[in-house]
C-alpha cells in the first residue's frame, strides 16, 4: 500500500491522472493492490507481438505518403493528428517537446499525409527501445481517412523502422477486434503466454 500511495502522489505532483498498464498474468498481485487503493479496471486489451522476419508489409494507400517527422511543423502535425483521432484536446508545447525528447532518445514516429497537399491524416509512434523491446502505440487516423489502409501502413512502417534499428521484440495492444484484424494481416500474433494487458485508473470515491 505504501508503494501504491507513493505512486499516486508522484502522478498527482505532475498533474497527471494515475493510470497503469500491466500484464496481470505475469504480476498477479498487482491488481488487488490497485483495487484496494481505489483504482478501477478500465479494460483488458490483447497483447500482440511480431517476430522479426514474419512481418507482412501492408501497402501505403494511393495519394498518401509516410514520413519520419523531424521539423517542428511535422512534429506538431504528428501529435495533433493523434490527439484529433483520440478526441483529445489539441497539443501544447509540452506535448511537442515530449515527442522531440523521445525521438532524440531513439523513439520512432511516423506521420501519414496527403502527398498533394501535405494534409496530415494519421500517425503513430514507437517507444524508446529498452533491451531490444519497443511498444508501437498511439496509432491514430482522422475520421475522414479511416478504412483506407492508413493505420495498417503506419504500423508496417513503424515495425520496419524499429526492426532496422535493432528491435527484437516489438509489441502492441489492440483496442478493438477491428484493429486486431489489421495487425494480424501485418503478421502480428497474440502473445498467448502473457495474455492481456490490464489498464487501471485511479478513481477515488
Amino acid at each position: 500500500p505504501t508503494e501504491v500511495n507513493a505512486l499516486i502522489v508522484a502522478y498527482e505532483q505532475r498533474s497527471r491522472q494515475p493510470r497503469l498498464e500491466y500484464v496481470s498474468q505475469l504480476a498477479p498481485a498487482v491488481e488487488m493492490a490497485l483495487l484496494d487503493a481505489d483504482f478501477c479496471i478500465e479494460g483488458n486489451l490483447p497483447l500482440m507481438i511480431c517476430i522479426p522476419g514474419s512481418e507482412q508489409i501492408l501497402p501505403v494507400p494511393p495519394g498518401v505518403e509516410l514520413i519520419l517527422p523531424v521539423s517542428d511543423r511535422d512534429l506538431l502535425a504528428t501529435v495533433a493528428v493523434q490527439r484529433e483521432a483520440y478526441s483529445a484536446p489539441p497539443p501544447d508545447a509540452a506535448a511537442i517537446d515530449r515527442l522531440r525528447i523521445s525521438l532524440a532518445a531513439g523513439g520512432i514516429a511516423v506521420l501519414a499525409r496527403i502527398i498533394a497537399t501535405g494534409e496530415p491524416v494519421g500517425a503513430g509512434v514507437c517507444t524508446v527501445p529498452s533491451d531490444g523491446t519497443t511498444e508501437i502505440a498511439g496509432i491514430g487516423v482522422r475520421t475522414a481517412f479511416r478504412r483506407r489502409g492508413v493505420a495498417g501502413a503506419i504500423v508496417s512502417r513503424l515495425l520496419q523502422t524499429a526492426v532496422a534499428a535493432g528491435v527484437e521484440v516489438p509489441f502492441l495492444m489492440a483496442a478493438h477486434e477491428a484493429e486486431a484484424r489489421i495487425y494480424q494481416r501485418a503478421g502480428w500474433l497474440s502473445w498467448v503466454d502473457g495474455g492481456n494487458v490490464a489498464i487501471a485508473e485511479f478513481s477515488p470515491s
